[in-house]
């Protein structure tokens, strides 16, 4: 069995190469051949500490990842998420891979909101609000500047500190950023980006502009909820697989009969996405295996080209 540590794996990631995996891996979900299974949710001997193991099968790869979320991690100077996946040798039945994926996760997670931004958030778009101030969210904002001209993040969260020192990193990368309100925040963005644990919607659908995209991020378990439902009744409604995001999703509160259409089949030309630059258009990511799966090919190929040099 192959063992790719977690120093390894963050190494070699990049949003380049994330971003190429993730958008194949959001296609091939639309495949008939490919089957996501149901997510398995639990907990450690401490209910606090959570994790998910997301599992999937594709004609050329299977395999699994379990997340974790410990969130006392933060008081001891330890990341609160973290990822391991294993990817199944098919003829032998046994883990051919296992590739530590805390970083690599984060990249993931932020490729697939870019790939649908870059098919449904209008050319233009460069305002960004960002609900969030934690690890993820700061990937986030750097995947969308790649495929976006983003001149301004305005980051809304709760901690002030915590979003001084997000501010602080972007501005360090070239990023423009500042705090802002809820209200101000969505009444001026092209793009809304939600990444938080929230239960109850982040803002009042009133607020969010005609033609802005929302990408709703952290809605990966029943209850979890970071949009108004009224806004999914009045915007079309994109996610990484319709079936999971009913279930799991932000889209376990879109109104019944909603039409939910999976962001591949726009990607493969199937679907028109946007359709008018007055259109809200929504994404929901409640996150699938096979996006795991494709991201670790990927990072497997570059260990390879990287030892071949």
């Amino acid at each position: 069995m192959l063992f790719v540590s977690e120093a390894e794996s963050a190494t070699l990631a990049s949003h380049e190469m994330a971003r190429e995996a993730v958008r194949q891996a959001l296609i091939d979900a639309c495949d008939a051949r490919t089957e996501t299974f149901a997510v398995v949710h639990g907990h450690g001997s401490d209910p606090a500490n959570r994790f998910t193991v997301k599992a999937a099968a594709a004609p050329e790869i299977a395999g699994l990842k379990v997340g974790s979320y410990w969130p006392g991690n933060l008081a001891i100077g330890l990341p609160r998420h973290n990822s391991l996946i294993l990817l199944f040798d098919q003829d032998k039945g046994r883990i051919g891979a296992a590739i530590e994926a805390g970083t690599l996760n984060a990249y993931r997670t932020a490729a697939a909101d870019a790939v649908a931004a870059d098919v449904l958030a209008q050319r233009n778009a460069e305002t960004l609000a960002i609900f969030g101030a934690g690890h993820q969210a700061r990937y986030e904002c750097v995947a969308l500047a790649k495929v976006r001209s983003i001149r301004r993040v305005l980051v809304v969260a709760r901690n002030p500190d915590q979003a001084q020192a997000m501010i602080a990193d972007l501005n360090a990368q070239g990023i423009v950023a500042e705090p802002a309100s809820a209200e101000a925040a969505c009444s001026a963005a092209d793009i809304i980006v939600t990444a938080t644990s929230a239960t109850t919607p982040l803002f009042k659908a009133e607020w969010v502009r005609p033609g802005t995209h929302v990408a709703s991020m952290g809605s990966d378990a029943m209850g979890k909820q970071e949009l108004p439902p009224e806004l999914l009744a009045g915007a079309s409604l994109f996610c990484d697989l319709p079936g999971q995001s009913r279930v799991i999703g932000e889209f376990q509160h879109a109104p019944d009969g909603a039409d939910l259409i999976a962001i591949g089949e726009v990607l493969a030309g199937r679907h028109p996405g946007r359709r008018s630059d007055q259109e809200i258009t929504v994404f929901d990511s409640s996150g699938l295996s096979i996006q795991d799966l494709y991201v670790a090919r990927h990072l497997l190929a570059a260990r390879e080209a990287s030892y071949a040099r």
